[in-house]
């Protein structure tokens, strides 16, 4: 705590230093200062959110109250429970927050917000990153209060009744299933995420065809979504205004207007569960509105930058986010390229031609803002999410948000039947879009994970080309080449170990080989992900040379062996191995090996593990050696033990 203070007085230095200095100057103490702030902002923010984690594996009674439903990537159930009871753990050692996933054959209790649960069930940690740099879930669960995740094989029981608790989840819930209940089955799922936000009813086959040609974002409730909300309704109620003589000439029809659509932004935050991107999207859309209501242009990069600080001071670490990149980066870019046709009065044609000319940009421009960002954290390229959000987009704004709110209007009177079915063939229409060009032959290509100075670089370059208005803003076109020269460049490890020891990938001409066929499909998954590789975990594992059971070798250079032993019966047999050799296995060995060895007890202070093989020897890279030592690391030991 006593850096946050060091930080937040430099902060305040710099602020009254950079007073009544000269705009050169000020500007470089100004930077220094947001900086130091950013810094500060973060650490209070880590401090302020920190609960206990589970320091163990642990297998037992867990019992709960529900606070969140979702679907895991299988396609199970998955309940966040809070009020968490754990037998012999002391409350001051429970996680504050415990996920589960079921997976009971029988039937059970159906979970249902504010309910009191009771199974049986494994918890365990919050795993870190599948590979050194790579994305860390033990601190993306610490913002989430997160102190453990697990699964259950017991039916669940019903401790109690539904109260008053989960209030805004129940109602959620009741939302989602009501207007599954009036929808066509094909579009039921896709309806009920984009109104209440609860995914769990989409099938794994359409979100796939989504994020292939690249219309996961109509799914997603973001800035989009509540634009488009924000839009109608204020379109809507200044028509509604203008037809009456008596209110338009007593009322300020703008203002009326932005006052309701930020009313109905709240309420559409409130419905849809306040997720990070859903708080994101009504901060950018309240940071509109408000402009208007103080008369001042509501589409400009200053309102963006005021959108964008607000996040960040509410949550930094959402900066690492890809929600927050592609979001930024696409509004940022937006208003970038329209306010520049403006002030120089370009015309996008005819004007009974601008409306599909203007779509047409800003898919164009929206998309190219955001792809270096979605092939850097997802590493993949969608080729024909131009035309696919060019033929859904619209359908979205015109047909599916107006229906969805007009069937709000008219259900107190029970006549939402009509706009609900208008809604459901535009949902309708935006599947089959997302199917076509998902199934088109070369409809994605796979890319490696970038190099850690290439997201800044583009950031950047980018940010440079937008905001300096001096004929050296180009220059930042040269930071844009600059990050594509080293992307192209990357280089993965040749050796990769999980933190379990339970899976090994080594490097091969023909792609990477993984030890096994099965098991530790989240690890194998991303590292072929990361590797810009189209296999599955089968195919991969089919590379590797010589596997037993339990047992798998296969030679990393002309001096060694790379050898993984999964199994006490494997180990127990194991006949050792020598110099130049490194042995891997998810067992606890207390024997000296010759080679360089990693087991569960060495694994669980490095965490995972890549090695880099070079003529003279290899050199091996830590998942801990990345991160350093972080408060979401506090149940692990210190590296120097």
């Amino acid at each position: 705590m006593a850096q946050l203070w060091l930080f937040a007085a430099i902060a305040a230095s710099g602020a009254v230093i950079a007073r009544g200095r000269e705009i050169d100057f000020a500007a470089v103490i100004w930077c220094a200062t947001l900086i130091v702030t950013g810094f500060t902002m973060a650490g209070v923010r880590t401090q302020s959110v920190a609960e206990p984690v589970l320091a163990f594996r642990y297998y037992g009674p867990i019992e709960g109250r529900v606070v969140g439903l979702d679907r895991s990537a299988s396609g199970a159930v998955r309940v966040t429970l809070t009020e968490v009871v754990l037998e012999n753990v002391a409350p001051s050692r429970t996680p504050f927050k415990v996920r589960v996933s079921l997976h009971a054959r029988e039937e059970g209790a159906t979970p249902q917000p504010g309910m009191i649960v009771g199974t049986t069930g494994h918890l365990s940690p919050p795993a870190g990153p599948v590979e050194p740099g790579g994305f860390d879930f033990q601190r993306h669960a610490w913002f989430q209060k997160l102190g453990a995740i697990g699964y259950s094989r017991t039916p669940l029981v019903n401790l109690s009744k539904s109260g008053e608790h989960a209030a805004v989840l129940a109602l959620r819930m009741r939302l989602s299933r009501a207007i599954q209940a009036r929808m066509p089955t094909k579009v039921a799922g896709f309806a009920a995420a984009v109104t209440t936000g609860d995914r769990s009813a989409i099938s794994q086959d359409v979100l796939e065809a989504l994020r292939v040609a690249n219309l996961a974002h109509l799914l997603a409730i973001s800035g989009l979504h509540m634009g488009l909300l924000a839009a109608f309704v204020f379109g809507a109620v200044r028509v509604g205004v203008a037809v009456v003589p008596p209110l338009a000439v007593r009322l300020n029809g703008k203002k009326a207007a932005a006052i309701i659509a930020l009313a109905a932004s709240g309420a559409y935050l409130v419905i849809s569960g306040g997720s990070v991107s859903t708080q994101r999207a009504f901060v950018m859309t309240a940071v509109m509105l408000t402009a208007i209501l103080l008369d001042r242009r509501a589409l400009s990069l200053r309102a963006v930058a005021v959108a964008a600080t607000i996040v960040l001071l509410l949550r930094p670490e959402a900066l690492l986010g890809p929600g927050f990149q592609m979001s930024f980066s696409a509004t940022t870019a937006l208003v970038a390229v329209f306010g520049g046709l403006r002030d120089r009065e370009i015309p996008l044609g005819p004007r009974w031609f601008r409306p599909v000319s203007a779509l047409f940009v800003s898919s164009l421009v929206a998309g190219l803002a955001t792809a270096p960002f979605a092939a850097m954290h997802f590493n993949h390229l969608a080729h024909y999410g131009l035309p696919a959000n060019l033929l859904s987009v619209p359908v979205m704004g015109t047909v599916v948000v107006p229906a969805a709110v007009v069937a709000g209007v008219l259900s107190v009177v029970g006549l939402e039947g009509v706009p609900l079915w208008v809604m459901a063939q535009g949902l309708g229409w935006i599947q089959d879009v997302a199917v076509f060009f998902s199934s088109l032959n070369g409809a994605r290509s796979f890319v490696v994970t970038p190099g850690d100075w290439v997201l800044p670089l583009v950031a950047i370059g980018a940010l440079w080309v937008i905001l300096w208005r001096r004929p050296s803003r180009w220059g930042g076109i040269g930071g844009l080449v600059l990050a594509g020269i080293i992307w192209s460049q990357t280089e993965r490890p040749d050796i990769l170990i999980s933190d379990t020891g339970g899976l090994v990938g080594l490097m091969t001409s023909e792609g990477r080989a993984l030890s096994k066929p099965r098991g530790n499909g989240f690890a194998a998954r991303s590292w072929l992900e990361n590797d810009g590789s189209k296999r599955d975990q089968e195919a991969a594992a089919s590379h590797w040379e010589d596997t037993e059971k339990g047992l798998s070798i296969m030679r990393f250079s002309s001096q060694g062996r790379l050898i993984h032993v999964s199994g006490k019966r494997a180990m127990s047999a194991f006949e050792g191995c020598k110099h130049g050799d490194i042995l891997v296995t998810n067992q606890r060995t207390d024997t000296r090996w010759a080679c360089q060895t990693f087991d569960p007890e060495s694994l669980r202070k490095l965490g995972s593990v890549a090695i880099q093989v070079a003529p003279s020897g290899y050199k091996v890279i830590s998942a801990r050696q990345i991160s350093g030592q972080r408060l979401w690391h506090a149940t692990l030991p210190k590296l120097d033990q």
